[in-house]
């Protein structure tokens, strides 16, 4: 089969969630099919990440778009009907780019990840399409809502509609439909929502493996640190639950590693000597191997943590919120840790510090979990067969 997949993102390095996703799901169904990428990218694209990807793709189309005609197309989408994040992603020279690809190499099938690239296939009604929604993108916005500043409400509220109606046209225009995990899914607002495929995030279990290396840090949290979740996430952990850690153990040191830290970010570790801010870094297992547990609190957003799945992986103990949890189904007390107030995550993180018997035994039973549910090969699988089910349209 000619496999066409469409994405937001060149999917390396794998430095997002999204990338993530996109990359170990192509590198399995390029064994089977012949896999074509187009990518849409505002930035310069290194000619190695490029090579690295036509290892397994037949076809590479990667188109910039520039900066400024983003921002002028942003301008318009004030008075347009689709999301800001379609109208960011959405251009007319993407789209003639994406019209002779398909007319060039008549593929079977199009995979399109996250709603922000659909508008690109939509009126290709002849093509057999899969949306991957990863997670609900409406449902996310809903939430930074409610701790957005009050100038911001309403373009939230309104890309919040927007988003809502957007996903459920998409559901109808599209032949299949698959999304991150249960929780996301109940997120849908579409009648029919059940019928969207639970395809849950796999681990890299050869590459994120324990390491027997002395541990620098006591707390860790990574990730996109100029992703709003994640930046409300370290402020939680750092203004409400660090303190309260303090106050007992003052010594205390907390990790916040990952790619584009923002200045909320940088300004934890300029005021306090405690927090130590790594920005990007080659290989983030070593982020990992450096700490003693793995702290995520997880406020807003949606979708599966992939950090939480990593982190077990390489054997940490983790803490995290219900709502990260939801997605992620451990079972609280045996292979993670759950909070919800600053002074429950505080409890969590003096106990694990203080007993290192149960740090090892809620970091060995959390690795368990993970190898025995989180399968990238298995999650290959079940899109392929959703993929090569569709039949042709006539």
């Amino acid at each position: 089969m000619k496999l066409l997949v469409l994405l937001s993102r060149v999917p390396y390095p794998l430095e997002k969630g999204d990338k993530l996703r996109a990359y170990h799901l192509i590198v399995r169904l390029a064994k089977k099919h012949e896999v074509a990428l187009f990518c849409l990218s505002d930035t310069h694209t290194e000619p190695a990440h490029i090579e690295h990807l036509q290892q397994f793709c037949s076809h590479i189309e990667v188109v910039r778009i520039p900066r400024w005609r983003i921002l002028l197309k942003l301008a318009t989408a004030l008075f347009s009907r689709l999301p800001f994040q379609v109208t960011y992603f959405h251009h007319g020279i993407a789209q003639r780019v994406m019209d002779r690809t398909i007319a060039r190499l008549q593929p079977d099938h199009v995979l399109c990840q996250l709603v922000r690239t659909t508008e690109y296939v939509r009126h290709h009604y002849d093509l057999p399409k899969t949306l991957d929604y990863m997670d609900t993108l409406s449902k996310g916005m809903e939430r930074r809502t409610e701790n957005a500043p009050f100038y911001l409400r309403y373009l939230f509220r309104t890309e919040t509609r927007r988003l809502i109606h957007y996903e459920n046209l998409m559901f109808d225009l599209f032949d299949n439909s698959v999304i991150i995990s249960s929780q996301d899914r109940e997120f849908i607002y579409h009648p029919k929502r059940d019928a969207v495929a639970v395809i849950p995030n796999g681990v890299d279990t050869l590459h994120f493996s324990p390491q027997d290396v002395p541990a620098k840090y006591d707390l860790l949290f990574t990730g996109n640190m100029n992703y709003p979740p994640n930046i409300d996430s370290v402020l939680f952990l750092a203004n409400r639950v660090l303190p309260l850690v303090h106050r007992k153990r003052p010594g205390i040191t907390l990790l916040i590693s990952g790619v584009d830290p923002s200045n909320s970010v940088r300004d934890l570790a300029r005021t306090n000597p405690s927090i130590f801010v790594s920005g990007w870094v080659k290989d983030i297992r070593t982020s990992y191997a450096s700490a003693r547990i793995f702290v995520a609190p997880m406020q807003i957003g949606t979708g599966l943590q992939n950090k939480l799945l990593e982190a077990m992986a390489m054997r940490i103990p983790c803490i995290t919120s219900s709502l990260a949890n939801n997605a992620v189904g451990a079972v609280d007390g045996d292979s993670i840790l759950i909070g919800n107030e600053p002074e429950d995550y505080a409890e969590h993180i003096l106990r694990l510090l203080e007993n290192p018997v149960e740090r090892d035994r809620l970091a060995a039973s959390g690795n368990r979990f993970v190898l025995e549910q989180f399968d990238w090969d298995r999650a290959a699988d079940n899109l392929d067969k959703l993929i090569t089910g569709t039949p042709r349209h006539s």
